[in-house]
């Protein structure tokens, strides 16, 4: 299956920490939530779309929606390696794909898919998404 990217892959390695492990001995549904979050602000980050540049921007991009596929459990002390691409851009929406991967045996442990939406920080309106910004995700990675 052929996935769509506008944007290069980009990686960040964690270790699965001990409060990341849940009743069942492996990892939380909702720490695949903070890491889906963390993976796609650190990408932000890298290309220049810090926190304060949005805020001097004016604009900054919220979940509309969260899709995740657990596909196997990672234990605590594992490395993962979470990459994660901008699908694609419209209007005042950005679609965004993530991959979590055990990279001592490339198994896929869970892959999600995020909504996000450019709003206003004063109305919280949705807002375009401005082509400085689609440009800096399509040339850094």
């Amino acid at each position: 299956m052929t996935e769509l990217r506008v944007s290069p892959d980009f990686h960040l390695r964690v270790r699965v920490e001990p409060g990341d492990i849940d009743d069942l001995r492996h990892v939380s549904n909702i720490v695949y939530v903070r890491w889906v979050q963390d993976v796609a602000v650190a990408h932000s980050n890298a290309v220049g779309w810090t926190h304060e540049a949005y805020m001097k921007a004016g604009k900054i991009f919220i979940v509309r929606r969260h899709e995740i596929d657990y596909l196997h459990p990672a234990l605590e002390g594992e490395e993962l390696e979470l990459i994660t691409w901008v699908e694609s851009w419209s209007g005042a929406s950005s679609v965004r794909r993530t991959r979590i991967v055990r990279p001592e045996d490339g198994r896929e442990i869970a892959r999600a898919m995020t909504l996000w939406v450019l709003v206003s920080t004063t109305t919280g309106r949705p807002q375009r998404i401005p082509p400085e910004m689609v440009d800096a995700f399509t040339q850094k990675g």
